[in-house]
């Protein structure tokens, strides 16, 4: 059997780019992708915070350290400048590998800086 696990989480993230005619995907700074482990040509989960849109792409590689976060082609009509989203990469794992993974989380500011990285959410408090 295997589940879907989270892999990556680009948290909190700034649109800086929507390109309706550019070939789609979501272009994302370089050193994200690197620290994050999201892959060029990756499947990513875009959840857009500000407007409650949630839709599927693909990464594809910006320049290192531009803070480039551009989403492209139809999508573009999901995400404009300045909207705040939460990218996400899954991987598939079987019973084993599940107890050994962590994820990658990575938290932004809003010029899309690294605030800090972690591999825990905390728990939720009632």
């Amino acid at each position: 059997m295997f589940c879907t696990m989270l892999k990556a989480k680009l948290h909190r993230a700034r649109v800086t780019h929507s390109e309706l005619e550019y070939e789609g995907s979501c272009a994302i700074d370089g050193k994200l992708l690197e620290l994050s482990g999201i892959r060029e040509y990756e499947q990513i989960e875009i959840y857009n915070v500000t407007n409650g849109e949630r839709f599927t792409t693909y990464a594809i590689r910006a320049e290192d350290g531009s803070g480039l976060i551009s989403v492209n082609g139809a999508a573009a009509h999901k995400a404009n400048p300045g909207d705040i989203v939460i990218i996400c990469a899954y991987v598939a794992l079987d019973a084993q590998e599940m107890t050994r993974h962590k994820p990658v989380l990575v938290y932004l500011n809003e010029r899309n800086e690294v605030i800090r990285t972690g591999n825990t959410v905390p728990v939720q408090a009632a």
